[in-house]
C-alpha cells in the first residue's frame, strides 16, 4: 500500500468529520484573560454604553480595540494593588456601588412616571384653572450711575426719543434694539424692575431704578392677557416635574417602610474632615 494512498485516505477522512459549530458571541464570552481573571464581551458592552457621546461614533474596530485594551490595562493595574485593599479603597467601592445601584432603582421609577395621562393631568393642574395673568412688553435704558439715568430721564421728559437714547447710551445687549426687552411675565425680571413695570401705564417711563445690573429707565410699551401655553410647548418641563415628584414619592415610600436608625447624628459634623480615621 503506497504512502500516497494512505495520505489520500487521511485527507478524505479529515474532510468527512462533522464541522464544529462555533457558539455566537454572548455577554459572557471571554475576550481576554489577565492572570486567570476573565474579561467578557459584556464588560466591553457596558463600558461602551457609559462612554461620552463624542466617542460613540468612533469606527467599530477602533472602539473594540480601545475598550479591550482599556479593560486589560485596568485589570493589570487592579491586580497590582497590595492586598488586602486599604480601608479607603474598600469604602470608596462600597459608595460607588451604592450610588450606581440606587440610580438604577430611580431610573425605572422616572422612566415609567411620564405617560400621556400623567402629562395631561399635570398640565390641567397647572394651567386649566390658573388665574388670569398679565404679560408686559417693555424697554429699558441701563447705565452705570444714577446721575446719568437722571440726565437721560430729563431728556425723555423733554421730548427726546427713548429708543434713540437707548441705542446711544444703554450698556446692555438690548441697546441695539432701542432697549426693547420683548414680552415677559412676572417672575422673569429682577424684583425692583418688575415692581416698577407692574405699577405703570402703557407709554409711561419710570426711573431711575436700581438693580444689581445698574440703573434703569423703564418704558412700558403695552400689556396683554397671558395665554396658557400649549401642552407640547411645556411637555419637557412637565415631564421633569413628574419625574422629580415620582422619585421623591418613591424614596419617601421606601424610607417609610424601612427600619432606619441614625446613631451617628450626635457626632460632631467637623469630624468628616478628619481623614486620619481611614488610617486607623
Amino acid at each position: 500500500m503506497s504512502k500516497h494512498f494512505l495520505a489520500s485516505v487521511a485527507v478524505a477522512a479529515l474532510f468527512a468529520l462533522p464541522a464544529v459549530a462555533q457558539e455566537p458571541p454572548a455577554a459572557d464570552t471571554v475576550v481576554a484573560t489577565v492572570n486567570g481573571t476573565d474579561i467578557t464581551l459584556g464588560n466591553m458592552i457596558v463600558l461602551r454604553e457609559a462612554l461620552p457621546a463624542q466617542y460613540q461614533s468612533l469606527p467599530d474596530d477602533v472602539m473594540f480595540k480601545g475598550i479591550l485594551d482599556q479593560l486589560v490595562q485596568q485589570e493589570v493595574l487592579k491586580q497590582a494593588l497590595p492586598q488586602p485593599l486599604s480601608k479607603r479603597d474598600t469604602l470608596m467601592i462600597e459608595n460607588e456601588s451604592r450610588g450606581y445601584l440606587s440610580n438604577q432603582a430611580l431610573k425605572v421609577v422616572a422612566e415609567t412616571a411620564v405617560t400621556d395621562a400623567t402629562l395631561q393631568t399635570a398640565y390641567d393642574a397647572k394651567y386649566a384653572n390658573a388665574a388670569p395673568a398679565t404679560e408686559y412688553h417693555a424697554a429699558h435704558i441701563l447705565v452705570d450711575s444714577e446721575d446719568k439715568a437722571k440726565e437721560l430721564k430729563a431728556q425723555i421728559d423733554g421730548g427726546a426719543d427713548f429708543a434713540e437714547l437707548a441705542k446711544a447710551n444703554s450698556t446692555d445687549g438690548a441697546a441695539q434694539n432701542g432697549g426693547d426687552l420683548g414680552w415677559f411675565g412676572l417672575g422673569m425680571m429682577v424684583k425692583p424692575f418688575e415692581d416698577a413695570v407692574v405699577g405703570m401705564k402703557a407709554g409711561e417711563v419710570a426711573g431711575p431704578i436700581k438693580t444689581d445690573f445698574g440703573w434703569h429707565l423703564v418704558k412700558l410699551v403695552e400689556t396683554r392677557d397671558a395665554k396658557a401655553p400649549a401642552l407640547d410647548d411645556v411637555r419637557d418641563d412637565l415631564a421633569a416635574e413628574i419625574e422629580q415628584k415620582a422619585v421623591e414619592d418613591y424614596i419617601a415610600k421606601l424610607s417609610g417602610e424601612a427600619k432606619i436608625e441614625k446613631p451617628g447624628e450626635g457626632i460632631d459634623p467637623a469630624i468628616l474632615k478628619d481623614t486620619t480615621l481611614l488610617d486607623k
